[in-house]
């Protein structure tokens, strides 16, 4: 069955760093696109970014210029590099793909992500 997990996540302060992996099994990896989605306490799920199976990101205009996200096919794992975290970026960051003709949905269970300010 497909699974993602991701991992990563902690507690830095405002202007710091992280790097967020999730590991996808089950999937043909290298011909899926990817994404990171972020929920914010009190709020709905939102993408942050996206890559295609042949690496194209795209970006939330919240992000951009801070954010990377990158995949490596031979590990079966996408990357998302958080740059200049703001408080605003707390939340839970997931991992999503869609898979087969119906795009069905798969999710990871999340890492937390809290920026003090």
């Amino acid at each position: 069955q497909v699974q993602l997990v991701e991992s990563g996540g902690d507690l830095v302060q405002a202007g710091g760093s992280l790097r967020l992996s999730c590991a996808a099994s089950g999937i043909i990896f290298s011909i899926s696109s990817m994404a990171w989605y972020c929920q914010a306490p009190g709020k709905q799920r939102e993408l942050v970014a996206t890559i295609t199976s042949s690496g194209t990101p795209t970006y939330a205009d919240s992000v951009k210029g801070r954010f990377a996200i990158s995949r490596d096919n031979a590990r079966n794992t996408v990357y998302l590099q958080m740059d200049s975290l703001k408080a605003e970026d707390t939340g839970v960051y997931y991992c999503n793909t869609r898979q087969g003709l119906s795009r069905r949905e798969y999710w990871g269970q999340g890492t937390q992500v809290t920026v003090s300010s």
